[in-house]
This record gives C-alpha cells, sequence and structure tokens, in this order.
C-alpha cells in the first residue's frame, strides 16, 4: 500500500513538473497548495533531491524544480525512492528479496508465487507510466494533451 510519503511525493513531483522552464517553487507553497505538512515535504523532497530527481536552489528565488525532464522521471522509481520495493512481500522482490523465515522452501510458495505476479503487474503500470503521464491526467482533458512536458 502507497503511505502518505509516496503519495505526496508524487504529488509533489507533479506540482514541481508544472512549473515553467527555469522556475523553482518553494517548499511553503508546494505544500499548501497540496495539503501536505510543510515539515514532512521537507524529509520528502530532500530524499528526492539525493535521488537526482530535483535539484535546488538557495537564497532568493530559490526552491525546488525537477533536475530532469518529466517525461524521463518513471512513477516507480519515485515510489522506489520513498517507500523502498514495490513488492508487497520481501520474497517477492527483486532489488531487496528476503527469504521469509517460515517457509523451507521459496521456489514452491504459492504465496511467494502470486505476490511475485502482484510485483510484476505494479511495476508493469508503475515502470512505464512517467510524471508527465500524471501531469496530463491531473489537467482537464481538452487541455491535457495540449501540454508540453
Amino acid at each position: 500500500m502507497l503511505t502518505n510519503k509516496g503519495k505526496y511525493g508524487l504529488k509533489a513531483i507533479i506540482h514541481l513538473a508544472k512549473l515553467e522552464a527555469g522556475e523553482t517553487a518553494q517548499v511553503a507553497d508546494i505544500a499548501e497548495k497540496n495539503n501536505i505538512s510543510k515539515k514532512f515535504l521537507d524529509a520528502i523532497l530532500l530524499d528526492l533531491r539525493n535521488a537526482g530527481m530535483l535539484r535546488s536552489k538557495k537564497g532568493p528565488g530559490g526552491g525546488y524544480a525537477l533536475a530532469k525532464p518529466a517525461r524521463t522521471i518513471k512513477v516507480g522509481a519515485v515510489i522506489r525512492v520513498l517507500e523502498g520495493p514495490i513488492a508487497p512481500i520481501a520474497c517477492a522482490s527483486r532489488t531487496a528479496f528476503r527469504p521469509c523465515e517460515d517457509c523451507d522452501d521459496n521456489a514452491a510458495c504459492a504465496v511467494r508465487s502470486v505476490m511475485s505476479e502482484v510485483r510484476d503487474a505494479m511495476a508493469a503500470v508503475l515502470d512505464t507510466t512517467t510524471v508527465a503521464d500524471l501531469v496530463r491526467r491531473s489537467l482537464p482533458a481538452e487541455t491535457g494533451d495540449q501540454y508540453v512536458i
């Protein structure tokens, strides 16, 4: 399940993707417009910056902006930075695999098998959807196709 950290991170990155080229947004503005606690958002944006998805500028006119084009940032990557692996259980994870203590045979485990399918289905959507796609989804239908990202 996506926690508030992941949800707020996606809202913030969509907000930043809607900025004009060269423009930045301050944390307080992003927080206010998206109903997010500023303190919580500070930590989220720092994680995204440390992952290379955002850049920050200090001082007057400073704030946050995307570090690369929205069309190149996959939703799955954002979620993994903020939430960790997308697999519902550790033994189904490709990047953070941990065998279950109560399982004698990972290969024959029906629970692991179905949770691996869940992981694959989620990854199929999240790793092909970009932040630019989310921006288009957030716009009124008549303007969404015209938005250049």
